[in-house]
């Protein structure tokens, strides 16, 4: 593992959250406390937009399958806390844009499912909900935000079908947003959510989000709250 899994950095008004344990940026405990502690910093410095990126080839394989094997009491407590991620990144109060630098699977897929914007770079990477091919039922908070954000011709195949997408596939399925050219993707991410932060009004684009969202976000408050393992 990296030193520090996690790099926050300010650019202007843009807080950059940037994933690298050195490996396929696993979430475990230490890089989802790291993470919740990056946006942490991101609400001090009271940063109109968050960049979320992963490292060259990886934005996030998932949970730290090291973890995922250490019996049903450790596996609850570490998918808790992504579950605890994914509804504050879905009800954050400026946009939040993901650079999908690579693979971006189960617990990964729903960061994307989380995020105002998805940027993905071109690649031979994979993205989805791969849980009920590897024998684990998709958790409710991972089914809310699935069926708030993914296509309805891709909403059975992507979750009990466990459909696997190239980046443009992807695209079509509501994983991502738009696809740059390979290695592009941190960058864009960046500049994106810089354009955003300029443009939008903080409290009106935080008002209307929350408006819009209001029943996705009682649904999964109301799904992590009530997580007991899978």
């Amino acid at each position: 593992m990296a030193e520090e899994p996690v790099e926050y950095t300010l650019e202007g008004k843009v807080a950059v959250i940037r994933l690298d344990d050195g490996k396929a940026n696993a979430l475990s405990h230490v890089m989802l406390d790291a993470i919740h502690a990056a946006f942490d910093r991101a609400q001090e410095d009271a940063a109109g937009a968050v960049a979320l990126v992963g490292r060259p080839g990886r934005f996030s394989a998932g949970f730290d399958l090291s973890v995922m094997s250490q019996g049903p009491d450790a596996v609850t407590a570490l998918v808790a806390k992504g579950a605890g991620l994914a509804l504050r990144i879905f009800d954050w109060p400026t946009p939040v844009v993901l650079g999908i630098t690579g693979h971006a699977l189960a617990m990964g897929a729903v960061l994307c499912l989380s995020a105002d914007e998805r940027i993905g770079s071109e690649g031979a990477y994979k993205l989805g909900l791969n849980e009920v091919a590897i024998k684990m039922t998709l958790p409710d908070f991972a089914l809310v935000l699935a069926d708030d954000r993914l296509s309805r011709r891709h909403l059975s195949r992507a979750t009990a079908g466990a459909e696997i997408y190239a980046p443009q596939g992807a695209v079509d399925a509501g994983y991502l947003d738009r696809v740059v050219p390979d290695g592009e993707a941190d960058g864009a991410a960046r500049a994106r959510a810089a354009e955003l932060a300029d443009a939008l009004h903080g409290g009106s684009h935080a008002r209307t989000k929350r408006a819009l969202r209001a029943r996705a976000t009682e649904r999964l408050r109301a799904a992590v709250d009530g997580f007991s393992g899978l």
